[in-house]
């Protein structure tokens, strides 16, 4: 007998890359009461970054753990988070949404020329 090993509504049924989407929604959706400009970004989630575009370049020490995309005539603006680096870099459910948030403050801080602590006055807090 083969199927689903829980319901679709029990969370065992949620993989973690819709978990992270989830999260990455959940950070958007609390910015984007203060800040209405962010309704025409595009919000992404890619597994990791690639090189063959310039988002890890030789001699880089760090992988980075989103990054900012201008946007240009028919793209609008778009602020990705890498899914792998985020998660390695955290142990638990709590701190991933506490990085995943961090992250997403700081692409848009970036983007609208600001310092994280403008777009999120908790920014940094635990």
């Amino acid at each position: 007998m083969r199927g689903p090993v829980a319901p679709p509504q029990v969370p065992l049924a949620i993989s973690r890359a819709e978990a992270f989407d989830d999260l990455v929604r959940d950070s958007v959706t609390r910015l984007e009461r203060h800040w209405p400009q962010l309704a025409g970004v595009e919000f992404a989630v890619q597994e990791v970054p690639r090189s063959d575009n310039g988002e890890v370049r030789d001699g880089d020490e760090a992988v980075p753990l989103g990054r900012v995309a201008e946007g240009s005539g028919e793209h609008p603006d778009r602020v990705i988070v890498f899914r792998r680096p985020v998660e390695i870099r955290s142990r638990s459910r709590d701190e991933r949404a506490l990085l995943v948030h961090e992250v997403v403050v700081e692409q848009v801080a970036e983007l609208l020329g600001l310092e994280p602590e403008s777009v999120d006055p908790r920014y940094g807090q635990d």
